[in-house]
């Protein structure tokens, strides 16, 4: 039997659980678009200096979740389940060589985190570079990416129709593809930052704020994936 979405709103859906038991699930979507635990935990000191106080209290949170990457086969079944990828933290995994890497500079210096993150990408091209601060007020996951960061990705790989996240987190990736008109599905398997990550894509992301003891009646949504995702593809086909 299929798992049931935790999440689903028009063209985007959430799930709950181990990406390896749902990714075979799946349709093979255009681009995979993810940030997995890169498996630093062990050494990430936590961004002390200029008022970086929250990543200090959320180290040893961050170190639980950052502690084991994804094997060669996860991340290999993951690629499979798309055409084009964008894997953020490439540069801790074994894949193959690519010439399109994508570079996240962080302005703020003098911080004993890192000043910039890159990320492997299948694209055939230079590399490209993005500067943006590291982070957005009220974030909820230890490592969440802006959302500015992931709708660059996405305008890099113009087009594409569906965006697949399996380390979904607390969302950005889901909110920058209904940002930009997308079908996305991402999969998440610790329910605190699935349900955050449902809040913002139930509420918008517009003067968002998290209200951590609301909940979303998943039971009730009104399932309009299939018919939204077939429509994205027929209006322009894929290259």
């Amino acid at each position: 039997m299929a798992t049931r979405p935790y999440y689903e709103n028009g063209s985007v859906r959430l799930y709950l659980g181990d990406c390896q038991t749902i990714l075979p699930e799946l349709f093979k979507h255009d681009l995979l678009l993810t940030d997995p635990p890169y498996g630093i935990g062990d050494i990430w000191q936590g961004g002390k200096g200029h008022g970086w106080n929250k990543a200090d209290k959320v180290k040893c949170e961050r170190n639980r979740w950052d502690e084991r990457p994804p094997t060669a086969d996860e991340l290999g079944l993951a690629l499979t389940q798309s055409r084009e990828a964008i894997i953020w933290g490439g540069n801790y995994f074994g894949l193959r060589p690519s010439r399109g890497w994508l570079v996240w500079v962080k302005p703020e210096r003098n911080f004993t985190l890192a000043e910039a993150e890159v990320a492997w990408t299948s694209r055939d091209s230079v590399i490209r570079v993005c500067e943006l601060p590291r982070s957005e007020t009220d974030r909820c996951h230890p490592t969440q990416k802006p959302v500015a960061l992931m709708t660059w990705c996405l305008s890099l790989f113009p087009y594409v129709k569906t965006v697949l996240d399996p380390y979904a987190g607390s969302g950005t990736t889901l909110v920058a593809a209904k940002l930009m008109g997308l079908g996305a599905t991402g999969i998440e398997i610790h329910e605190p930052y699935a349900e955050y990550a449902a809040q913002r894509l139930d509420q918008g992301i517009l003067d968002f704020q998290i209200d951590r003891n609301r909940t979303i009646d998943h039971t009730n949504q009104r399932s309009l994936f299939e018919e939204s995702i077939n429509g994205l593809h027929e209006q322009t086909p894929l290259p």
